[in-house]
């Protein structure tokens, strides 16, 4: 129980920009170090965060810590995510204030946006891999980031939409359109 809170709390207190750049460094804990879960089934454990209510990242950790130790594991991964954020807000909420006119301070909070991004962008890249996204169902998160994005769909009706859609074609076309690009 305590490997599955200090694994937790060292991936939510390491990681700057949400849940979604927690994915790295999750992967490298849960799958490469403690072999708690492979490949497939994170990117299946990830699915199914991003599609559940609630904070991505505590999510991810409570199918994790269930997996492993039933609903305490759960639990205590549950806290071990959210601790280091919880601290890290509180110790900026009693010390920021005198600091938040600052134009260094401002500066720097601008200049990290990029990495925050290039942080979220690393896992997409290697989702879409395993995930097999090739030429052939690549349009796939693009219409879906179109309907989302530009069209204000809501994300809950893209994500019902693909289920259906990705039952559809399993259960009845079970073409294979695997392209190794």
């Amino acid at each position: 129980m305590f490997e599955l809170f200090k694994t937790f709390f060292q991936i939510g207190f390491f990681t700057i920009g949400g849940g979604y750049a927690m994915i790295p460094l999750i992967e490298r804990k849960v799958v490469d170090e403690k072999a708690w879960v492979n490949e497939k089934e994170l990117l299946d454990l990830i699915a199914v965060a991003q599609s559940c209510p609630g904070i991505f990242a505590v999510n991810l950790s409570i199918f994790i810590g269930h997996k492993r130790k039933g609903n305490w594991g759960a639990l205590v991964s549950a806290i071990g995510t959210c601790l280091p954020s919880f601290l890290c807000i509180l110790a900026i909420a009693l010390v920021f204030q005198p600091f938040r006119e600052n134009v260094w301070v401002e500066h720097f909070f601008r200049g990290i946006r990029p990495a925050v991004v290039a942080l979220i962008a690393i896992p997409v890249f290697r989702m879409a891999k395993s995930a097999k996204i090739n030429r052939y169902n690549v349009w796939i998160p693009i219409a879906a980031a179109f309907l989302i994005w530009m069209l204000g769909v809501s994300p809950i009706f893209v994500v019902l939409a693909a289920g259906v859609s990705g039952y559809v074609y399993g259960k009845y076309l079970k073409e294979d359109f695997t392209d190794p690009l």
